[in-house]
C-alpha cells in the first residue's frame, strides 16, 4: 500500500481505488464491521467513506505491525495496562509476558507478548472487545475486568480469558461485559479465537467471570438453553429450578391462561434468573430476564400479576434482591425491580418509572406496585 499512495498518475490511482474499494467491503467484514461501515457522513460517498476508513486502519496497523521490543509499545501509541501484566508459559519460549495495550486514539486493544529481553514474539488485536461499534474504528472506553490463565481444551497448555468492562455507545450509562477466549496454539506461538465460542459466551450471559467462562468453555455447562427452550419439559430437562412458592397461573386477557414460571439455573457460582410464561400445554410463549447486567440472584422478594399503566391490561412487576462484583472485588448486593407492560403479542419492558423511581432495600412489592401505579396517575389501592 505504500507504493500506492507514492504512485503518480491519476487514471492508475483511480482504476486501482475501484479495485481496492471493494476489497474494503471484504476487510470490514473481517474486523468485525457491518455495512454500517460504508455509511457516509452528510455529503460524503460511500467510496469516500471506504476510503477514510480504510486510510485509518492501514496506519493503525502500520503502527501494530511496528512493535517488535517492548520498549516500542507506546512509542507506536499504545497505553500499557500496567496492572493487568502477567507472565505466561508459551511452548518454545518458556515464560513470557502478557502485556495488554490501548490504542490511545481509537481505543482498540491489543495484546503483546514478550521475552525477558523484549522481544515481542506474538501480538494480536483480533479480539471480540474490538467490536463493539461496528463500522468504525474507534470503540468506547474499556477496562480490563479480568485476564485468567487456564488449559480450557485440556491440551496441557495455558489459554487466556479476557474480559472487558465497557462504556456505553458514545460514552452513555451502562457499562457492560465482554468475554473472550484465546486458545493457545500447538503449531507455532501464538494463540487462535473461535469467534462462535465468544459469540455465546456474550450473548448468553456467561461473561461474568472466569469462572463462568471456564464452566461453559471447559465443563461444557451452557445458559443457552434458557433462551431457547421451547417448552418447559424442556427446561426442567436440562436444569432448571423452578422456584415454586412464586410458580401460578395467572390470566392475561386475549393471552389467555398462562403458567408463571420463575427459575434459576447454576453456572459456576451464580443463580441466573428468568422467568417463563407458559401455555397450559407446556408451550414456552414469553421469556423475561428481569436480572438484566446482575450477576447472581441473591433473593426473589416477589411477583405481582396487575394492571400498573391503567390500559385495562394485567402486566408483571417483579422486585428481587440482586449481587454483583464491585469495583474493588468485594459482593455487592442490592433491590430492584422490572415491570412488564402487556402489550398486544406480548409483553414490554419499563424503560421510563426507573427514571423517576428508585426502590430502596426495604420496599415491599404492595408499596413497589403503589409507586409504579401513581407514576400513571393512579392510587395503587384501585383495583386491577
Amino acid at each position: 500500500m505504500k507504493g500506492w499512495k507514492n504512485q503518480k498518475g491519476g487514471t492508475c490511482q483511480k482504476y486501482i481505488k475501484k479495485l481496492l474499494i471493494p476489497a474494503m467491503v471484504v476487510l470490514c467484514a473481517f474486523m468485525g464491521f457491518g455495512q454500517s461501515a460504508l455509511a457516509s457522513e452528510p455529503g460524503q460517498t460511500k467510496d469516500d467513506k471506504g476510503a477514510e476508513v480504510l486510510a485509518q486502519y492501514q496506519e493503525y496497523r502500520e503502527r501494530l505491525e511496528a512493535v517488535e521490543q517492548r520498549s516500542q509499545i507506546e512509542r507506536n501509541g499504545f497505553q500499557v495496562v500496567e496492572s493487568q501484566i502477567f507472565p505466561i508459559e508459551i511452548a518454545g519460549y518458556g515464560e513470557v509476558s502478557l502485556i495488554p495495550a490501548f490504542e490511545e486514539e481509537y481505543h482498540r486493544l491489543a495484546l503483546f507478548f514478550a521475552t525477558e529481553d523484549g522481544q515481542i514474539i506474538y501480538k494480536t488485536d483480533q479480539l471480540e472487545t474490538n467490536n463493539r461499534v461496528l463500522g468504525q474504528m474507534k470503540q468506547p472506553d474499556c477496562d480490563i475486568a479480568a485476564v485468567s490463565f487456564r488449559d480450557l481444551n485440556l491440551d496441557g497448555r495455558m489459554d487466556i480469558i479476557l474480559i472487558t468492562a465497557c462504556a456505553g455507545i458514545n460514552g452513555s450509562d451502562g457499562e457492560y461485559k465482554v468475554g473472550d477466549v484465546l486458545f493457545q496454539s500447538k503449531k507455532q506461538a501464538g494463540f487462535y479465537r473461535d469467534y462462535r465460542i465468544a459469540d455465546k459466551i456474550n450473548r448468553y450471559g456467561m461473561n461474568k467471570s472466569a469462572e463462568v467462562i471456564t464452566a461453559f468453555v471447559r465443563d461444557g455447562f451452557s445458559t443457552e438453553f434458557l433462551y431457547t427452550a421451547a417448552t418447559l419439559k424442556e427446561l426442567l430437562a436440562k436444569g432448571l429450578q423452578i422456584i415454586p412458592e412464586q410458580c401460578n397461573y395467572r390470566t392475561f386477557g386475549k393471552l389467555g391462561k398462562l403458567q408463571v414460571v420463575p427459575g434459576t439455573y447454576r453456572i459456576s457460582n451464580y443463580d441466573v434468573f428468568m422467568i417463563y410464561l407458559v401455555s397450559e400445554q407446556g408451550d414456552v410463549l414469553f421469556r423475561l430476564q428481569p436480572m438484566g447486567d446482575y450477576d447472581n440472584l441473591y433473593a426473589l422478594k416477589g411477583i405481582n400479576c396487575r394492571d400498573i399503566d391503567g390500559d385495562g391490561l394485567k402486566d408483571i412487576v417483579v422486585l428481587a434482591r440482586y449481587s454483583y462484583e464491585g469495583e474493588d472485588g468485594q459482593l455487592v448486593v442490592e433491590s430492584d425491580y422490572s415491570v412488564y407492560y402487556q402489550r398486544t403479542g406480548g409483553f414490554s419492558l419499563d424503560t421510563e418509572i426507573k427514571d423517576a423511581y428508585r426502590c430502596s432495600d426495604e420496599v415491599t412489592m404492595e408499596e413497589l406496585v403503589e409507586e409504579t401505579r401513581k407514576y400513571w396517575g393512579w392510587s395503587g389501592k384501585d383495583t386491577g
